[in-house]
C-alpha cells in the first residue's frame, strides 16, 4: 500500500507529484496508461501544434523555465519542459507506465482506495489524486457514415506522421483551436484542402516572436525578472475576463478587434461574412492565429459552410447534395470532455457511484473534492476551466490545496476526510447562479455545456478569484474528518491502512 496514488502523468500529475514531494510526502506512485509522460502534449503532435497561452504563463511558478524559445511554445518544447520537470525532481522512479486504471473503490473498514488496473493486480492507497485531465480521449463527431469512409482518417490527437500529404485531397472537419493550427500546415503540403465549417470562431492575431538571447540571459541571472514578466502576462489576461467571461462593453472591444483582424486579412466580403460568428465573443473559446485566414484564401484551399449530410466511402457529402472526394479526412474535433458521468467507475462510501451522481452533470466542492468520496481529489475538476487565463494557474492552485488535504489525512492519521454535503451543495448553487450571467451560458453551443445546457466545465470569475477560493478551503469547517477513534475498528484494520 502507498500513501498517495496519482492517476495520470501529464502536467497535472507531474505537478502534483512535485508539490507532494516538496511538502515531505515521498510515498507516492504515478500510474500512467501510456508509455511516456506528457498527457495532452504527448498526444497532440499534429503539424503546427502550439499553445495559445504565453510560455511564461503556461508553466508552473514552482518550476520556472528561463529559456523558452518563443512567446508561445510549440508542443515539442512544452513536452521537453515536462520531461525536464521529471528529471529535475527524480520522478521517473515513481512513474509506472502502461498502467491503465479501470476503476476505484473506497474500502470503509480500512479507509483506503482499491485501484483496479488492466492486466495487473489491484493497488491500495490511502489517498488518490485523479490527474487524468479533461483533454485525454479524442472525440469524433456524430456524423452518419463516419465508419464507412475508405480513405485515410486522422484525428488531431492521434497524428500519423508517416502519412504523406503531398498530392493528396484532404478534408478538415472542425474549425476550433487545433484546426486553426493544422489548416495552414496542410495548405502548405497537400494538393487540395477542403475545410468544413459548422460554426466560425472569433479569431484574434497571435503575436508570436522568438525570445532573444539577451532576454533569456536576464531571466537566468535575475529570477525576479521572469517572475515580473509572468505577473505582467497574468494580469494582462485577467483584464480580458471583463469581456470574455461576462458580456460587457469590453466584449464589444474583443469583437471589434477580431473583426478588424478579419477585415485586414480577408479581402472578399462574402468570405468575411462566412467567417463572422453570430454569437458573443467568449461564448466559445477565443482562437489565436495569424495564419489561418491567409491559409483559407490559398489557391488550393476551399471553405465549405454547407452542413455535412453524411460521410461516404469516398468522401464527404453536404446537404446541398455535393459529394467531395477526399484521400484523407482530418478530424480536428477535440476531445470527449467528461461533463457528465465519471471518467472511470468510482465507488465511494455506502456504495455510492460517482457516474450515477454525475449523470446530469459533474459537480464538486471547489472543483477538487466530492462528498461521499473521501480521500480522493481531482485536478481540473468540475468548474475549474479558464476562459481567459492559463489553465496551469488554476491547476497550480488546485494542486496546492490537494497537497494540503493529503497532508491532513496522513499527518493526523485520519481514516476518511470527506466534504460536508451542505457545503458542497451551497458552493455549486452559487457557481451555477454566477454562470447564468456569463458569456458561456449566453445561448451558443460549445463543449463547455452538456446537451441540456448544464455548465460543469468553467469557473465564472477571475483566475485570482479561483486562487483565493482554493486558498480559502477550511478543512475543519467544510470537511468531516472521521478518525480511527470515532469507530470501533480494531488494530488489524488500522494496520491494514498503514496507521499505527
Amino acid at each position: 500500500m502507498v500513501s498517495t496514488v496519482i492517476i495520470g502523468a501529464g502536467f497535472a500529475g507531474i505537478g502534483t507529484a512535485i508539490r507532494l514531494r516538496q511538502s515531505g510526502v515521498d510515498d507516492l506512485v504515478i500510474l500512467e496508461r501510456g508509455t511516456r509522460v506528457g498527457g495532452t502534449w504527448r498526444d497532440n503532435t499534429y503539424p503546427g501544434a502550439a499553445c495559445d497561452i504565453p510560455s511564461r504563463l503556461y508553466s508552473y511558478s514552482f518550476a520556472p523555465k528561463p529559456d523558452w524559445s518563443h512567446t508561445y511554445s510549440r508542443s515539442e518544447e512544452i513536452l521537453g519542459y515536462i520531461d525536464a520537470m521529471v528529471a529535475d525532481h527524480r520522478l521517473a522512479e515513481v512513474i509506472r507506465f502502461d498502467h491503465e486504471v479501470t476503476g476505484l473503490e473506497f474500502d470503509e473498514p480500512t479507509g483506503t482506495w482499491r485501484i483496479d488496473i488492466t492486466g495487473r493486480a489491484p493497488m491500495v492507497a490511502r489517498t488518490v489524486v485523479m490527474a487524468s485531465g479533461p483533454l485525454s480521449t479524442p472525440g469524433y463527431p456524430d456524423i452518419p457514415g463516419i465508419d464507412t469512409y475508405e480513405g485515410k482518417r486522422i484525428h488531431s490527437a492521434a497524428w500519423d506522421h508517416d502519412y504523406d500529404f503531398a498530392g493528396k485531397r484532404v478534408g478538415v472537419i472542425g474549425t476550433g483551436a487545433s484546426a486553426v493550427q493544422i489548416v495552414p500546415e496542410l495548405v502548405r503540403e497537400a494538393a487540395a484542402v477542403t475545410v468544413f465549417q459548422r460554426t466560425p470562431g472569433w479569431v484574434l492575431p497571435r503575436l508570436d516572436r522568438e525570445v532573444g538571447a539577451t532576454t533569456t540571459s536576464i531571466y537566468r541571472r535575475v529570477p525576479g525578472a521572469q517572475q515580473l514578466a509572468r505577473a505582467a502576462w497574468f494580469w494582462g489576461h485577467e483584464s480580458v475576463a471583463v469581456g470574455a467571461v461576462w458580456t460587457s462593453p469590453a466584449t464589444r472591444l474583443i469583437e471589434m478587434a477580431a473583426k478588424l483582424n478579419l477585415r485586414a486579412q480577408v479581402s472578399d466580403p462574402w468570405m468575411r461574412r462566412q467567417l463572422t460568428p453570430d454569437f458573443r465573443a467568449g461564448c466559445k473559446r477565443l482562437l489565436m492565429s495569424s495564419d489561418y485566414y491567409p491559409a483559407l484564401q490559398g489557391d488550393n484551399c476551399s471553405l465549405v459552410t454547407w452542413p455535412i449530410a453524411k460521410i461516404c466511402p469516398s468522401g464527404v457529402r453536404t446537404v446541398e447534395g455535393i459529394e467531395r472526394h477526399l484521400d484523407c479526412i482530418v478530424f480536428a474535433t477535440g476531445f470527449e470532455v467528461s461533463k457528465q458521468g465519471a471518467p472511470i467507475p468510482i465507488t465511494g462510501r455506502d456504495g455510492r457511484d460517482l457516474g450515477s451522481e454525475w449523470s446530469r452533470g459533474a459537480f464538486a466542492y471547489k472543483s477538487f473534492a466530492v462528498s461521499g468520496f473521501p480521500n480522493m481529489y481531482f485536478t481540473f475538476g468540475p468548474n475549474s476551466g479558464p476562459g481567459h487565463n492559463s489553465a496551469l494557474v488554476y491547476m497550480e492552485a488546485q494542486i496546492d490545496t490537494i497537497v494540503a488535504a493529503v497532508r491532513v489525512v496522513l499527518d493526523r492519521g485520519i481514516k476518511a476526510l470527506d466534504v460536508h454535503e451542505p457545503a458542497q451543495r451551497r458552493y455549486n448553487a452559487d457557481i451555477q447562479r454566477r454562470l447564468r450571467r456569463t458569456t458561456w451560458n449566453s445561448g451558443c453551443r460549445s463543449w463547455y455545456l452538456t446537451d441540456d445546457g448544464f455548465n460543469a466545465t468553467m469557473f465564472p470569475g477571475f483566475a485570482s478569484q479561483f486562487i483565493a477560493q482554493m486558498r480559502g478551503v477550511d478543512f475543519s469547517r467544510d470537511f468531516r474528518a472521521l478518525r480511527w477513534a470515532d469507530e470501533s475498528d480494531d488494530a488489524p484494520a488500522r494496520e491494514a491502512a498503514g496507521v499505527h
